[in-house]
């Protein structure tokens, strides 16, 4: 009999919001896997840290910090047999996933390569999307509005685009995008509505107003939330 794979959301980065699901099967697993930078820690295991109260096999997927697809996909691909291997011989394998797992979540990419052959379940976790939104105490949307998510990397045009039809928007992984994004922004005239946020839910969480994040300064982990009535009560 073949163990089973569990794809954990794990949240934005509290570990306090962890579901009691994921944290049964967090622990249960006797193999966990995550990934991790190509030479470096892994922020999704220093999430959990809190909560391993045995000793595991782990598997560290090293994923390269590259725009081009092809690294990053050798990368699941290794790993995906890595994890074939335990499950074959009837391990259960936890993997962690940062947010939710089919939230914009790198788990998508184990589950397109396993989920044929292996039994898989999915545990969906709090989004740093929720999150921002209720660290910066802004509801997301309200009644008939269309909110749209947008990530940063979209050419200025189409984030123009969207911003102009939608209702609210959140765009994530800002990042090394913010001047060209605030600039859109800007030349929309929603910078008023516009909140931005980092690292939510850490303890290096900062909101600042948008006209004073530093050109060069907004890490991965940073998201921009507009609603175009200012808030969504309104």
């Amino acid at each position: 009999m073949t163990g089973t794979l569990f794809g954990l959301g794990i949240g934005p980065g509290d570990p306090d919001l962890i579901t009691l699901k994921a944290l049964k099967r967090l622990q249960s697993a006797p193999v966990l896997a995550y990934p991790a930078l190509e030479d470096g820690d892994s922020l999704a295991r220093a999430i959990v840290s809190p909560h391993l109260t045995a000793r595991k096999i782990e598997i560290a997927i090293r994923i390269p910090m590259t725009i081009e697809r092809a690294p990053a996909q050798a990368a699941y691909d290794l790993a995906a047999a890595d994890i074939g291997g335990h499950l074959e011989k009837g391990e259960d394998v936890a993997v962690l996933c940062e947010g939710d797992p089919f939230f914009y979540g790198s788990f998508m990419y184990l589950f397109g390569r396993i989920a044929e052959k292996y039994k898989v379940e999915v545990i969906p976790g709090v989004s740093s999307l929720t999150a921002c939104a209720t660290s910066l105490q802004s509801p997301l949307s309200a009644r008939n509005d269309i909110l749209t998510v947008l990530p940063a990397p979209l050419p200025s045009e189409i984030l123009r685009e969207r911003l102009l039809e939608t209702d609210s928007a959140a765009i994530m992984k800002v990042g090394r995008h913010f001047a060209r994004v605030r600039d859109v922004i800007f030349d929309l005239g929603l910078e008023g509505n516009a909140r931005y946020i980092e690292r939510a839910t850490m303890e290096n969480e900062r909101i600042l107003p948008l006209a004073d994040v530093p050109e060069d300064a907004a890490p991965y982990f940073s998201m921009i939330l507009i609603h175009k009535r200012g808030q969504a009560w309104k």
